[in-house]
């Protein structure tokens, strides 16, 4: 049977979802949970390859198990089996041709800034800190600049190894209450760290190190040289994937 789980972790203390040898990742700590659990190995599949330090509310994994497997014990076990920066929040029999990252129309992700105001003890690494204050209409409009169907290459990592740059990105907007911040963004399908260019692109912009007619003509394509600095893992959040 196929197995289509929905997990949440805490990005610290390990080097993002994917298994690397030797090194705690999210996916060797779900295999290794799902083994013991089960008593047969069994290779779990994420929707998207967080980084290190980058958390997720609602990442989406996928796995097979034996036929009859009680789904109810088996979320307690896995919650029992990983560690405490880890919960499997659901899990489900679904079709056995399911591939988590393939078949998902939309991905949704959040960053989070305390900015303006003392350091929040309460936020710690789930932020970014940044000290000066932060024009949120401004951001608005960078925001806004973002939705639509863009080329993306300055702002993605320079060892991206996507083909294309271009990614279409049906929402993107900034909240704001007091000095906390929240950036949301839902597209197709992202670029490696195109969230945290992005996100630190219009810090930059915000604290009159980039210009905005730059910021904007960078969407058309672009170097990654000429776009802002990558904001820090810390503070993105894989909210969701749609299907």
């Amino acid at each position: 049977m196929r197995v289509k789980a929905v997990v949440e972790y805490l990005g610290a203390g390990h080097v993002g979802w994917q298994r690397q040898p030797g090194l705690p990742s999210v996916q060797s700590a779900l295999e290794d949970a799902v083994r013991t659990a089960t008593g047969r190995g069994a290779r779990v599949e994420g929707a998207g390859r967080t980084d290190s330090g980058v958390h997720a509310a609602g990442q989406v994994a996928a796995f097979d198990l034996a036929d009859g497997t009680d789904l109810y014990r088996l979320r307690a076990s896995l919650n029992g089996l990983t560690p405490h920066e880890i919960s499997v929040l659901s899990v489900e029999e679904v079709a056995a041709s399911f591939d988590p990252r393939r078949d998902a129309r939309l991905r949704t992700y959040s960053y989070t800034i305390v900015a303006g105001r003392p350091r929040s003890p309460l936020m710690a690494g789930r932020c970014w800190y940044v000290a000066s204050r932060l024009d949120p209409q401004l951001l608005g409009r960078l925001a806004a600049a973002v939705t639509g169907t863009h080329d993306f290459n300055a702002f993605r990592a320079t060892d991206c190894e996507a083909p294309t740059s271009v990614r279409e990105v049906v929402s993107s907007r900034w909240q704001h209450d007091g000095g906390l911040f929240v950036y949301r963004i839902s597209a197709t399908a992202f670029l490696k760290q195109m969230v945290r260019v992005l996100v630190g692109s219009m810090v930059d912009v915000a604290l009159g190190k980039l210009d905005e007619s730059e910021f904007v003509t960078l969407l058309g394509g672009g170097l990654r040289e000429r776009a802002g600095r990558t904001a820090p893992a810390a503070g993105l959040t894989l909210e969701r994937v749609d299907y």
